[in-house]
């Protein structure tokens, strides 16, 4: 079968590397001039490791294992710790943190370069029945018996698909984080750091190479109205002078030139997998706020499902494209927006929600059995992975 990707970056990379393994032709199309080598990082749950080692990705030496997940109060009281070193043995998987440049070098390993067209925008779609067909900005047509549209949050494959009313369109949560990768200020010895305060949530995250990946979740006022980045800073650091430490060690170790800002945006449910011969995967289908750390994760669940849903199609065992496409959307809408969900509850930013943030409402916390935020962090994996089973109690 002949497969059309748009979009080179992690979803539509590790879709490439999956539809070649099974024997596919593949051409992805990437509007970038040339492969992309900037971005922060991410953290892979054990079903993002899962999958990557599925899709034979070699991860040795990639990253850096993340052995505990701590949580603190904003003044640095410990709160829970969730065990991911356990979960790693319970699942088969580790949990990594890893920046994106690095896991895209390591997804492209022993891909065919040729396939991938740089430079070129996806303009127009059509879908005949028979086959489908992009047309880019330069004029040049492809043609393939399957599109999968992996270009994101503002998605023009979707748009060709569904249309671009408001209404489908992936909606801004009114929260934003502003996030950046530096040099470790500190060691972190191999485990996450979250605080939680009234004012929000802050994330320490070790990304392998020396580096962090840093986050700091927040309320929008209305979308584009925060402060550019060399006043942000200074906000920052008078937002948060009085947390903990690390918190206000890590402000004074950024520069301006470390901040990045991510408003958050979800996709309306019921999610829209496909039409026809065209797929969605990614942020193209299910934009989620970065809470739960799982868009690269649910991603890669994405490509797993919609081979594993072409695997057979015309040889008798599945009757066309349209119909496994259907079975790939069936298979992925539950887990996905649970994890959409989950991740939009994660943490407060504003309103009575952030009561439960405070120093005397996570002080409870603390009474919290040992080992109970592992199991519920493990049930959650649980219950957005079509890849993973349940760990074990």
């Amino acid at each position: 079968m002949r497969v059309l990707i748009v979009g080179a970056g992690i979803a539509g990379t590790a879709a490439a590397r999956g539809f070649l393994a099974a024997g596919h032709e593949v051409t992805v199309l990437e509007r970038a001039p040339a492969p992309r080598d900037t971005g922060c990082a991410v953290i892979l749950w054990p079903n993002g490791t899962t999958i990557l080692g599925d899709l034979g990705v070699r991860l040795d030496g990639a990253g850096e294992r993340i052995d505990a997940v701590d949580v603190h109060s904003a003044r640095g009281r410990p709160v829970m710790s969730v065990d991911t070193l356990r979960l790693g043995e319970r699942f088969g998987a580790p949990t990594l943190g890893i920046t994106r440049p690095t896991l895209l070098a390591r997804l492209v390993e022993g891909v065919p370069q040729e396939i991938f067209r740089f430079g070129a925008r996806c303009a127009h779609v059509r879908d005949d029945g028979q086959a489908v067909r992009v047309v880019t900005e330069d004029g040049a047509e492809y043609t393939a018996d399957l599109l999968v549209g992996a270009d994101g949050v503002h998605s023009r494959v979707r748009t060709a698909l569904f249309g671009s009313e408001p209404a489908l369109a992936a909606r801004p949560t009114g929260a934003a984080t502003w996030q950046g990768l530096i040099e470790a200020p500190f060691d972190l010895a191999s485990r996450a750091r979250m605080y939680l305060g009234r004012e929000g949530g802050v994330g320490i995250n070790p990304a392998g190479e020396g580096k962090v990946n840093w986050l700091i979740d927040l309320r929008l006022s209305r979308e584009g109205s925060e402060a550019a980045p060399e006043e942000a800073l200074a906000l920052l650091r008078n937002r948060y002078r009085a947390w903990a430490p690390p918190v206000t060690g890590l402000l004074d170790a950024l520069t301006e030139k470390d901040l990045e800002l991510f408003p958050h945006r979800r996709h309306p449910a019921p999610l829209r997998w496909s039409s026809g011969r065209c797929a969605l995967i990614g942020d193209a289908v299910h934009a989620m706020p970065p809470i739960l750390a799982q868009g690269a994760g649910q991603a890669l669940e994405d490509v797993a499902a919609l081979v594993r849903a072409l695997d057979g199609v015309g040889d008798g065992a599945t009757p066309d494209v349209a119909a496994a496409l259907d079975a790939y959307g069936s298979r992925r809408d539950r887990q996905a927006t649970r994890a959409a969900d989950t991740a939009a509850q994660g943490i407060a930013t504003s309103g009575p929600r952030t009561l439960l943030q405070s120093e005397a409402a996570l002080r409870g916390a603390v009474l919290m059995p040992r080992g109970a935020a592992t199991r519920m962090f493990g049930r959650m994996l649980g219950g957005v992975s079509t890849r993973l089973s349940p760990p074990r109690s």
